[in-house]
């Protein structure tokens, strides 16, 4: 069974890589992007997430990014979040190297407690100095725009937007990560947006065992020697549970 043979090579692994998107976050009330009740349903990301939306009116920008930050700071990490952190220790305790990339920019997989961590578009929870580049956390409440504590020069928010490049070394990081894997992990992510969306490509191609976990199918589930079709926290539950019966798969 497809399964029992996933939860065998996950208690093996001596490398591990888990890429996690917005579904990994749904259960804790923060918004998707993409599916049918996503953010870009109702908000079109050519007005909030470009550089050149926040060139035009930073302050509309600013007001839309502290109506997200308010839901995070509401949010907790939920039993997929914690999960992985489960994961994480049991691979370290056996010597083996364990990385998490993450699209989120919620915070919550450090917030649960993952420590080996690359968050590859950033975090909500921060702002960066436009002038000096100082990176520096959001006090709790904030009136936007926030303004940088060295320079005092405003500061946008630490985040990736589209058309920019990523944090430097994160993308190094999550590459190699996924290329010398023994077995990726890819939960609650569309596997559509780059360059994030290929490192399943990436573990695959390297020889490792790729399990997916997504209510629908994605670009990636015809690589997939296991997809999961549920959401992050019923398919983390029945893939890290010691002994659970095998669940609507394919393989």
């Amino acid at each position: 069974m497809e399964l029992r043979e996933a939860q065998s090579r996950l208690k093996k692994a001596q490398r591990v890589a888990v890429l996690t998107g917005a579904g990994i976050s749904k259960p804790s009330g923060i918004p998707t992007f993409r599916d049918a009740e996503g953010l870009w349903q109702e908000f079109n990301p050519l007005d909030y997430a470009t550089p050149e939306a926040y060139a035009r009116n930073p302050q509309k920008v600013w007001e839309w990014y502290a109506w997200r930050i308010a839901k995070v700071r509401e949010a907790r990490p939920n039993p997929a979040h914690l999960a992985l952190v489960r994961l994480e220790e049991q691979v370290l305790s056996r010597g083996g190297d364990f990385l998490l990339v993450t699209q989120n920019v919620d915070g919550l997989h450090a917030l649960a407690g993952s420590r080996n961590l690359v968050e590859l578009h950033g975090n909500i929870l921060r702002a960066r100095c436009e002038a000096c580049g100082h990176r520096f956390p959001l006090p709790d409440p904030f009136i936007p725009p926030p303004f940088c504590p060295l320079c005092s020069h405003r500061a946008r928010p630490d985040v990736v937007w589209f058309g920019e490049f990523l944090p430097e070394g994160a993308w190094e990081r999550a590459q190699g990560a996924f290329s010398q894997a023994d077995v990726a992990l890819v939960v609650g992510t569309s596997a559509e947006v780059e360059p994030a969306a290929s490192l399943g490509r990436i573990a695959y191609a390297g020889g490792a065992y790729l399990i997916e976990v997504n209510p629908e199918p994605t670009p990636l589930t015809p690589l997939a020697h296991l997809s999961l079709r549920m959401g992050a926290v019923e398919g983390l539950g029945a893939l890290l549970a010691q002994d659970s019966p095998d669940p609507s798969a394919s393989g």
